[in-house]
Formats: C-alpha cells, sequence, structure tokens
C-alpha cells in the first residue's frame, strides 16, 4: 500500500507499511491495546509478526503519529468461495496466527486485527488504518474486505438476547456495541454472527462477520494458475565426450519447450554419465573428478534454460568446496542465473564410497508461477525438511532422486506421497534409469518420475497426478493447478494444515541462512546466494 497522510484530532497521522524495525514497537503497543485479554494468538509475539511481514508485508499497516507509532493493523487474502459466509473461527483463518494460509491468487482481504493507542482513541486514528486497507484493496484489485468484530457488549446483556438478535438491534441503533458500531460507520455490512470464534468472555466467543464490497472492483481476465512441469526420466547410458552429454540433456530441454513447460526437473546424479567417458576409478577419487565439471555443467544448463525460457532443476551434481564435496541441486532461471539447494540428509553409501558432506541451507523461490523449493532424494524421507518449506509457503517441491533398486524408490515415493498429503503442496519427483557399468557405486537403477497430490476431491484420483512407466525413458509433463491447493487448504475433507496443535508440537530450524537456534516463529526472510 502507498502511504498517506491525513490530520486528525491528534494531529497529523503517517499510515504505512509495517517493517521489521516495527516489530518490538508493535509487540508492545498489541499488550497495551488489548490488556487481560488472553486470546491465543490475538496478542501477537514477535514470531507472529514477522511472519506477517514475510508472508503478506503490504498488509501489514502501522499508524504513525509525531515518530511514535500509536496503532497497527493485520491483513491476510483468503479465498472463501464457494461459500463466501461459511463459518469458520479466527485461529482458522489465519492458521494459528501465522498467515501461512495467506493466498496471494485470493480475492477477499481479511481483516484480522486492529488496534489503536488507549491514549489516541476516538482521534480517526483507527478509520485511517482502515481507509489504508480500502487502498490496498482497490491496489490489489480485491473484491471485497470482510473481518471477524467481536461483540464486545453481548455478555454485558446478560444473556437476555441471542447474539444473533443482539446484532440486529446494534444495527437498529436500538444498543450500542463500541466495536459493531466502529465497523458500521466504516461501511461494513453484518452477514452473520461467528459462533466460537475466539476465546473471549466478554463477546460470548462470538464475532459478527461483516464485510464491505469494493466499488471499484473489475473482474479479472484471468484467474487461472496452472503450472506445467515436466519430468525427465533420464536413461544413464555411456558416452564418449562432454558434446554427447549436452545432446542428451538438450533433447530432454527442447522436448519439454515444445510442450510448453514451465519447470523441467533432471534426476539426482544424471551427470555422472559424465565419468563414462574415461577410465573406471574408484568411487571417491571419481566422484572428485565429476566435480571438475562444474563449470560447463552451469555454463550447459543456464544456457538451456535463458534459450528456452525454462526453470530448471539441474536434478543434482557434486560440488567442491574447500576440502568438502556437496551434493547440490542447481536450479537455473530463464535468464540463466542460478542457486544451488544442498542436499540435508546424507546415505550411508554417498558418506562411505563418495565422502561426501551434507548441507545446512534450505532455500525457497519465488517465481511468477508458483513458490517453489528443493528436496534432493533422501531429504524427502525426513517430514521436517518438507514441513518447514511448506510453513515458508512452498506450493510445489521438487525431488530429484536416485535409487539403485525397487525398495529405495518405494521409501522415496512413499514420503514423496505422505509429505503432499500433510502438507498439503505438490510433489514432483524425477529419477534416473538404466546402467553404468563402467562407475563403481552407479552400476543398477531404478525409477518412476511421478507427481503426487493431496488426497481430497480436487485432486486426481489416488493422489497421483501423473506417472510414467517405470524404467522407460520418457518426460512425463503434466499440469498443477495452484488454486486447488488453496481450496484443499480451507475447504478440503480434512485440513491438516489449520488443525496442527501448535500448542503441542513445533518445529525448530537451525540452518545455516537463519539465526542461530531461531525457531520458525523467529526466523529470518530466506535469501537466495549471490
Amino acid at each position: 500500500m502507498t502511504p498517506f497522510s491525513e490530520e486528525t484530532k491528534a494531529g497529523e497521522v503517517l499510515i504505512r507499511p509495517a517493517t521489521s524495525a516495527d516489530i518490538p514497537h508493535l509487540v508492545a503497543l498489541n499488550r497495551i491495546c488489548y490488556g487481560d485479554l488472553q486470546i491465543q494468538s490475538l496478542v501477537w509475539r514477535e514470531g507472529h509478526l514477522s511472519h506477517h511481514l514475510r508472508t503478506f508485508g503490504d498488509g501489514q499497516l502501522v499508524a504513525e503519529l509525531d515518530g511514535e507509532i500509536v496503532g497497527g493493523a493485520a491483513s491476510l487474502i483468503v479465498t472463501l468461495e464457494p461459500d463466501p459466509l461459511r463459518p469458520h473461527t479466527f485461529a482458522g483463518i489465519t492458521d494459528g496466527g501465522f498467515f501461512h494460509n495467506h493466498n496471494p491468487r485470493g480475492d477477499t482481504l481479511y481483516a484480522v486485527d486492529t488496534y489503536v493507542h488507549p491514549e489516541h482513541r476516538r482521534q480517526g486514528i483507527g478509520s485511517l488504518l482502515y481507509e489504508g486497507r480500502r487502498r490496498l484493496c482497490r491496489e490489489l484489485n480485491l473484491w471485497r474486505m470482510v473481518g471477524g468484530g467481536r461483540l464486545a457488549g453481548l455478555a454485558a446483556v446478560g444473556g437476555e438476547v441471542s447474539p444473533e438478535e443482539y446484532l440486529k438491534r446494534v444495527e437498529a441503533g436500538d444498543l450500542v456495541d463500541e466495536v459493531l458500531g466502529f465497523h458500521l460507520r466504516q461501511g461494513f455490512v453484518p452477514r452473520g454472527v461467528l459462533h466460537n470464534y475466539l476465546s473471549d468472555p466478554a463477546s460470548g466467543n462470538c464475532a459478527s462477520f461483516i464485510e464491505w464490497l469494493n466499488p471499484d472492483y473489475r473482474e479479472p481476465r484471468d484467474t487461472d494458475r496452472k503450472v506445467r512441469v515436466a519430468c525427465v526420466q533420464y536413461q544413464m547410458r555411456r558416452v564418449t565426450s562432454f558434446d554427447d552429454f549436452a545432446a542428451q540433456v538438450s533433447y530432454f530441454v527442447e522436448t519439454a519447450a515444445d510442450y510448453e513447460s514451465d519447470f523441467v526437473v533432471f534426476p539426482e546424479f544424471f551427470s555422472v554419465q559424465l565419468l563414462s567417458q574415461i577410465d573406471a576409478l574408484a568411487p571417491l577419487e571419481g566422484i572428485r573428478r565429476l566435480s571438475e565439471y562444474t563449470e560447463p555443467f552451469i555454463e550447459l544448463m543456464g544456457g538451456l534454460a535463458r534459450r528456452y525460457g525454462h526453470y530448471i532443476i539441474a536434478g543434482s551434481h557434486p560440488i567442491l568446496e574447500g576440502e568438502r564435496l556437496y551434493n547440490k541441486s542447481l536450479i537455473f532461471k530463464p535468464d540463466g542465473s542460478w542457486f544451488a539447494q544442498p542436499k540435508l540428509h546424507i546415505t550411508p553409501s554417498e558418506r562411505r564410497e563418495w565422502g561426501i558432506s551434507g548441507g545446512d541451507e534450505l532455500f525457497l523461490l519465488q517465481t511468477p508461477k508458483a513458490k517453489i523449493g528443493v528436496l534432493i532424494c533422501y531429504d524427502i524421507e525426513f517430514p521436517e525438511a518438507a514441513r518447514y518449506l511448506a510453513d515458508h509457503g512452498a506450493e510445489i517441491i521438487f525431488v530429484p532422486y536416485c535409487t539403485d533398486n525397487r525398495q529405495g524408490y518405494l521409501r522415496v515415493r512413499y514420503c514423496a506421497q505422505a509429505r503432499a498429503i500433510e502438507n498439503q503442496v505438490y510433489i514432483v519427483t524425477a529419477g534416473i534409469i538404466g546402467n553404468l557399468p563402467s562407475v563403481p557405486a552407479m552400476d543398477i537403477h531404478y525409477g518412476q518420475a511421478a507427481v503426487f497430490t493431496p488426497s481430497d476431491f480436487e485432486f486426481a484420483r489416488d493422489g497421483i497426478q501423473a506417472q510414467a512407466d517405470s524404467n522407460v525413458e520418457t518426460l512425463l509433463v503434466t499440469d498443477l493447478d495452484i488454486e486447488n491447493l488453496y481450496r484443499s487448504r480451507s475447504q478440503g475433507s480434512v485440513t491438516p494444515r489449520r488443525d496442527r496443535r501448535r500448542d503441542l508440537f513445533e518445529i525448530t530450524a537451525k540452518l545455516r541462512n537463519l539465526p542461530r537456534d531461531s525457531d520458525v516463529e523467529r526466523s529470518t526472510p530466506l535469501d537466495l546466494p549471490d
């Protein structure tokens, strides 16, 4: 939202988006404003506000008077269709106060919280915060703004009237309710009562469901949010030069372009094929020799990304950093730039045969099509890694893998399916097939490229969007509807993201691209390496 200033009874007030520097002030102000009101996740903690800024910075507003923050407003974007007036709770609509269910492609601004310092109330500051939200709705072309307004005076009438009757009488002017009256003056229309909205004795745990329609809303021409992914089921065969390898790789990228794919994913360690052009080496020596191909490998994949305009998840490749060897997936953008996602969990054979070390960074990438993350093979077998990505907004997780037999493949497959269901994300997998008799530790392979979805009515039968025949070289191409993810998260038969018991379980992250010992609540933005 574009900042603006207006005169009020208190003086000139600036309404602007919040910044990370404001967080301590907002935490203190929130506690002052709500006093003894103890509502789970409503009195914001630093971790909540950090998440709000990362998730939807433009929707978090502050009111500044003479350089002092005297008010704040928290919002997120949701999609409430096909039942826009359906009942919900505060914890449910805000995903426990963390806004993980914010949908940037949604049509509705949800006014989560508005608060003004007690010394500056009734001076027009709250009205300016709502004006900021209305301007945001216009800037983002959102259909409407809704919220749950506490029925602050309901308990005071001593159970004489029902919440619905109380709402009608306040609207008619027969009763006075400070919160609802304020919302009515802001142009909101009550649409009903939300029972058990939050734990608040003064309101009988009830809230009014209020709605403001954006008069400047324009029906979008294109509400489609489809993503086309191409999974390369790559056959290992002997090559006689780097050019042979490049020709095989280029063929698949060109074919993916013919099918207008947005993302192309290659398998883990598919570049090991390059070792077949030289005499057989011991595994430890061979993998380090392969790392010497890093520069031409990057040049090849970056050039293909630029030429065809794809995002290319280039499987994985061994990269030497100092004396340590890492297994890293190189993700190339359409402009040819790239970043490296290391494999976090190293299998016993990788450690024993190749001396590979585990990485300590986990990245997400926001693309015009979807927010993506990459977990390499064994990483998908650890629930906390995928949960961490999902909690930070991942919509698609790519899993390049390399397995030598059916048992190993099924471990990856079954865990990938579990991660798709429990996190309500798409999991896109691709593995290598074929044999390299001259390369020790890479003799045989088993693979079946597949794309997995949550298991619900919005998705394909059995939670399998598409899968290739096993052990046959091919390109698997399929479309993913990102909007279906958000519909499932908010309206699915089950809502595992919403129903998590955060009061019982939490994830603590100690990644190198976060402050040490920080957990999910207090984590900083995931910056990509230069």
